[in-house]
């Protein structure tokens, strides 16, 4: 990522034009922990305030979290909370992705950051999902009240910097609680692989077996998927926890 473009409000403040003039919110989102072995997702909200066309900047050095150190995201972390309206940090627990399945487990934690956000700002008028698929929209409709605009982007947490403040929030977030997990259960590694498939954690599940926060319907040790596997864990890309 290095020397690449630092993500700006570009597209915050075009969503916010589209809804007309005035006060606008603007809500990036963005998830962590979709490809671990363990412990929930966390979906992460950075919601900002756009007044006819005037936004304040969101703090120097945001970036997409996997291009940072943790030093530098949880350094980041106090200036996001104090330049953005609101922030928030939902989640999902393993038992809901084993039940639902990642895309709907997902589905509800951005819903739980979302109404965390609207408890602080009121009504929302846009959201700006990192991704290609809408799975918010059916929902709101379905609910009462007003629906937000919601844009998809790829990679926004790259692009859009209310999208990366996002993925910063829910990294800091998602590290932290493995990181505590760890604490009560340090067999897995977890304080180091937070939860995804490193050899250390799954030479561990062999050994061990799998704990209360694995996802058991996941392929989780190396000798292959237990009978009535449904996910598999993808080996390296987005979710893939960094090594610093």
């Amino acid at each position: 990522m290095r020397g690449a473009a630092a993500p700006d409000l570009t597209t915050e403040l075009t969503l916010a034009a589209r809804c007309g003039p005035g006060r606008r919110i603007v809500v990036g989102i963005d998830e962590v922990g979709r490809g671990a072995l363990a412990g929930p997702v966390a979906m992460g909200a950075c919601a900002i305030e756009i007044r006819d066309g005037t936004v304040s900047a969101l703090p120097e050095g945001v970036r997409d979290s996997k291009a940072l150190t943790a030093r530098r995201r949880e350094a980041l972390i106090e200036p996001i909370q104090h330049a953005a309206l609101a922030t928030a940090v939902g989640w999902a627990g393993p038992e809901e992705i084993d039940e639902a399945g990642i895309v709907t487990a997902l589905t509800r934690a951005a819903l739980r950051a979302l109404a965390q956000i609207e408890e602080q700002t009121g009504e929302v008028d846009a959201v700006l999902l990192d991704g290609s698929v809408d799975v918010l929209t059916p929902v709101l409709a379905a609910a009462e009240g007003t629906v937000p605009h919601v844009e998809l982007r790829v990679k926004a947490d790259r692009d859009c910097a209310s999208v990366a403040a996002a993925s910063i929030l829910a990294k800091v977030a998602r590290d932290t609680r493995m990181a505590e997990l760890a604490e009560e259960t340090p067999e897995y590694g977890w304080a180091s692989n937070k939860g995804y498939g490193s050899a250390v954690h799954r030479e561990a599940i062999d050994r061990l077996g799998p704990h209360a926060q694995h996802r058991r319907s996941w392929r989780l040790g190396s000798a292959g998927p237990a009978p009535g596997v449904l996910w598999e864990a993808p080996p390296s890309g987005h979710d893939r926890e960094e090594s610093r």
